[in-house]
């Protein structure tokens, strides 16, 4: 299903997860399709570190080619998307265990941290796409903290390797559309926790 967001600009904030930035750009391709106006913001991780999918620079351009703006990388560009309104909704995406950890006790010394805070001074939803190996171990009381948060919402997600790595957990990003378009209504989309990712 193709939805309409025209008019509406979507924030997509970048964190460490690098093994699953195939899979957010596809989506993402998904959301330009919807007419929505995309923000991209970087933490300083996923601007500058390099890894075996990719390097930052790769990621940096690709999400500017993608989305046709500039992405934010500094915490100073990031404080004013609160005041000027500049978002309808944002997503975290992917969201590690450790800016999750973060939003749940309210640290915001990344720029997605930053300007996932200064968002939710409006009022407005903010959607998580979790992707963590420790989300049934040490993190899993912060989903719940995040679960129970006034305009939090999140794409469903369940165990991505159950035997080799069974308190991981990932995001079936293919629904971040349809998990938008419920936020809009501020409204979770349900089932929140799914069957293990088949693949």
């Amino acid at each position: 299903m193709v939805y309409n967001f025209k008019g509406k600009s979507i924030g997509i904030g970048f964190t460490g997860s690098f093994c699953t930035y195939e899979k957010i750009f596809h989506a993402l391709e998904d959301l330009k399709r919807t007419g929505a106006n995309l923000l991209p913001v970087f933490s300083e991780h996923a601007a500058t570190l390099n890894s075996r999918f990719g390097t930052s620079e790769e990621f940096l351009v690709h999400a500017k080619e993608l989305t046709g703006n500039t992405p934010i990388t500094t915490i100073p560009q990031a404080e004013p998307i609160g005041p000027k309104g500049l978002m309808d909704i944002m997503v975290i995406a992917p969201c590690t265990g450790n800016t999750l950890s973060k939003l749940a006790n309210g640290i915001s010394d990344t720029p997605v941290l930053m300007a996932a805070k200064s968002h939710l001074r409006n009022n407005r939803p903010l959607v998580i796409s979790l992707s963590t190996n420790d989300a049934l171990g040490m993190n899993l009381k912060n989903i719940g903290i995040l679960l129970n948060t006034k305009n939090i919402y999140f794409v469903p997600f369940g165990q991505d390797n159950y035997k080799a790595k069974p308190n991981s957990m990932t995001a079936f990003t293919e629904l971040l559309p349809e998990t938008i378009a419920f936020a809009f209504n501020y409204q979770q989309i349900q089932p929140v926790i799914r069957s293990p990712h088949t693949s």
